[in-house]
């Protein structure tokens, strides 16, 4: 379980995040939305200790606060919209250095045979395995957030923090990726919270959403109870649901076209 209690950050003296509480039992799902600039990188930060909070979070009633670094990353992996690179690995390499924490033996030793099966099940479930042997400064910005998701698989953390996991990837690349975001926490009954824009992707990741305005949680739920207009025009300044209707509309009368453009 991981457990907020009135957690409160933010930067050089400026309180960006009020007064959070909520919980997320292990092997489920959360996901964080809201406009830009109302904290949910933030909150990410907070819950991996990777900025200073008040109040409480806890992982099965471990205060975070109190782990060394290393049992931190051992139990929570951050995965950012962009990673920088410094250095040019091979895509395996790369997915390899996810590994790191559990190679007791040491950072320069060969991979034990778990190590590698891990990487080789990641990379095949992210669709990297063909580009295994390049080098990620070669790869586009959408196979290199794939590397990047890889790496974070293959630490195998009980909970895996996504800052806009999809950014960079194609429609298709998008879906790919949360329909196995979905299926791994659920086989490995691990949890993941992520920060996302698109609310239909939020729904195939998770039936539970967080909704921030202005550093606070504005809703908290079942997505039944909080996709509604009112709701929806009060964080984001905009009718949702009618956007989202047009759009639907729009698609139905594509759908009606035939191949020439003509109507049916």
């Amino acid at each position: 379980m991981l457990t907020l209690q009135h957690v409160r950050a933010g930067y050089g003296g400026t309180e960006i995040l009020h007064d959070i509480s909520f919980s997320v039992p292990l092997g489920q799902n959360l996901c964080i939305l809201g406009p830009n600039g109302c904290g949910k990188t933030t909150l990410l930060k907070a819950i991996a200790a990777l900025i200073d909070s008040r109040g409480v979070i806890e992982i099965d009633g471990r205060p975070v606060r109190s782990m060394k670094r290393a049992e931190i990353a051992s139990r929570i992996a951050v995965m950012s919209q962009m990673s920088a690179v410094y250095f040019s690995f091979t895509v395996y390499e790369t997915v390899m250095m996810g590994r790191y924490q559990q190679m007791k033996r040491g950072l320069f030793n060969s991979p034990a045979p778990r190590d590698r099966e891990v990487v080789e099940r990641c990379l095949a479930h992210t669709n990297l395995t063909a580009l295994r042997d390049r080098q990620i400064s070669e790869l586009s910005g959408g196979q290199l957030q794939r590397v990047f998701l890889a790496r974070t698989l293959a630490q195998e953390p009980e909970i895996i923090l996504l800052d806009e996991p999809t950014n960079h990837l194609d429609l298709k690349h998008q879906t790919e990726l949360v329909a196995y975001l979905k299926e791994w926490s659920r086989e490995e009954n691990r949890t993941i919270i992520g920060v996302l824009h698109d609310i239909n992707l939020s729904l195939n990741l998770s039936d539970r959403l967080l909704f921030m305005k202005e550093g606070r949680v504005a809703g908290l739920g079942a997505a039944s109870d909080l996709l509604h207009r009112d709701f929806l025009r009060e964080i984001y300044g905009m009718d949702v649901v009618e956007y989202m209707l047009r759009s639907l509309e729009r698609w139905r009368d594509f759908s009606k076209e035939t191949p020439s453009g003509k109507t049916e």
